[in-house]
Order: C-alpha cells, then sequence, then structure tokens
C-alpha cells in the first residue's frame, strides 16, 4: 500500500513556498503528495516534477471543473470548454509525471439544475469522458472519476451511478476513485458500494466525516478499510482534509472553523491511521 496527503489542505496551486511542505511531508512519511491543478501550463509542471524526483515523492493530481466549463452543460460551446480544460489538466499531469487525474471534472461542482441528471446530460457526460480517456491513453494517464455528495453536484452521486457511468464510457483509461467522506453521506452500505467499484477502482480518498483529522470522527472505519481488503485493493490511500487556508474553497467544503490542532499534526496523525489500519488486515 502506498500513502499519500493531498496539498489542498494548504494550498490550491504550486510555488516556491510550498517546498518546505513538501520536505516536511516526506519527513513525516509520506511517498506521495496529490496536487491541484487549475493552472494549466505544462512547463511548469516539467519543472515540478523534477522537484519532486528530487525528493522522493511520486504524485497524483486532483482537479474540479466550474460552472463556465461545465461537461454537461445544455450549451455546447461551455461542454467543449469543459472537455478543453480537462485535456490541459490532462497533459500537465503528464508533464509533472503522475499517472493519475482524480477528482471531480465529470461535470460542474456546486451547480444545480433543480433535479437529478438528465438522459441528455448523461450522453454529454458519457461522451466528454470517453473522448478526455482517448486523449489519456496517449499520455499513460488514468483518470480517477470522483463521485460526491448530493450537496456538491448531481451527476454522480453513488458507487452504483459510478460503476454504471464507468461502464458506458467503456474505455480502459476511464476508472473510479472512492471517497469516505461522501460515501459516508450517500451510501446506505459501505461494503456493497466498495463491492460494486471492484473491477474499477484506482484511486482512495481517506477523508473523515468533518474533513479533519481520519480516525477522529464518525466514518464507519471498519467497514471501509475491511471492504477495502476483501476487494484486494492494494494501492494508493490518500488523506484528503479542508482547512481553513484556502477561503476560495469555503463555497465548497462549507468549512469555516478550525477542527484540529494544526496541519502538521493532522497529516502526522492521518498517516499514522492509515498505516496502523491497514497493519491490521493487510
Amino acid at each position: 500500500m502506498r500513502y499519500g496527503m493531498n496539498l489542498l489542505l494548504w494550498t490550491d496551486t504550486l510555488t516556491d513556498q510550498v517546498l518546505p511542505l513538501l520536505d516536511e511531508l516526506k519527513e513525516i512519511g509520506f511517498d506521495t503528495v496529490e496536487i491541484p491543478i487549475f493552472d494549466t501550463d505544462p512547463d511548469k509542471y516539467v519543472k515540478w516534477g523534477k522537484r519532486f524526483d528530487q525528493l522522493g515523492l511520486s504524485r497524483t493530481v486532483v482537479t474540479a471543473r466550474g460552472a463556465d466549463e461545465n461537461p454537461i452543460s445544455p450549451n455546447a460551446s461551455v461542454r467543449r470548454k469543459g472537455i478543453e480544460a480537462n485535456k490541459r489538466t490532462l497533459d500537465c499531469c503528464a508533464a509533472v509525471g503522475c499517472q493519475v487525474m482524480a477528482g471531480a471534472f465529470h461535470s460542474a461542482l456546486g451547480q444545480f439544475s433543480g433535479k437529478g441528471p438528465t438522459e441528455d446530460e448523461r450522453k454529454w457526460g458519457v461522451d466528454a469522458m470517453r473522448e478526455l480517456a482517448e486523449h489519456a491513453e496517449k499520455s499513460g494517464v488514468t483518470l480517477a472519476v470522483e463521485y460526491l455528495n448530493r450537496f456538491e453536484c448531481y451527476f454522480l452521486n453513488t458507487a452504483a451511478d459510478s460503476a454504471r457511468f464507468c461502464a458506458e464510457v467503456n474505455h480502459p483509461q476511464c476508472k473510479i476513485m472512492y471517497d469516505t467522506f461522501h460515501s459516508n453521506i450517500e451510501e446506505k452500505s459501505i461494503p456493497e458500494a466498495i463491492r460494486t467499484l471492484k473491477d474499477c477502482l484506482v484511486h482512495v480518498h481517506i477523508s473523515e466525516n468533518d474533513r479533519s483529522t481520519p480516525g477522529a470522527g464518525n466514518v464507519r472505519w471498519d467497514e471501509n478499510f475491511d471492504t477495502l481488503k476483501e476487494i484486494g485493493y492494494d494501492g494508493l490511500l490518500v488523506v484528503e482534509a479542508f482547512g481553513l487556508a484556502l477561503e476560495k474553497l469555503v463555497p465548497a467544503t462549507k468549512i469555516w472553523r478550525r477542527m484540529y490542532q494544526d496541519e502538521r499534526q493532522l497529516a502526522s496523525d492521518g498517516l499514522k491511521f492509515m498505516k496502523a489500519e491497514v497493519a491490521k488486515r493487510w
């Protein structure tokens, strides 16, 4: 098993200011960092790829789409913007040397229609993701599509939704990721949700019910880890937590109070928690 930390606890962009943080995460014991990509300049990420190599850190990417580049918009030009934005992000993934692009890039984060997805939206979503998967195949990047809870999106909300979507896209580069926070809200059965994703699961976010320190809240951790072991998952576990560092994330995360001692303590405790749970089972 490999262990990662999502940098969105601190930042949504890579600058020289994060270099001490990367050293710190390596010192704590992480072997992977999950980097947010919203600035899509491949040349920038080639340089960062070399820095990560020097630090001995592998990386994955997390990204999302907004209303002005929504791949399931009724406006064809907006859909095209979403597809092209995803392709540019993929190019940056390849440039920085990562093999997985995770996140809610299937539709617009935080935009709602007042009802569930229409047949047209499903078709647009599948077509957009298949085109993206074909682009991903050229660069060797795997798409880890993330389903979100109903308060953040309406397109993909459950493991069953996601597995069906993946089957409809029907491309080897299109897979699904699982997040313990979203499943804690949406799934009636955690074991059944994870079993549903058995054949398409490539990435896991370890996230507490209040988005703070994993293991310190109410997520059904035994069910999660027991079933990940049952299906033979042996990939990357990434701590995803949010705090107060990024004001622009507040509309999505709804976090405006500190729920942990400090970021280093959260990262350190999160890693210890994951390793302890894995040691019990694997």
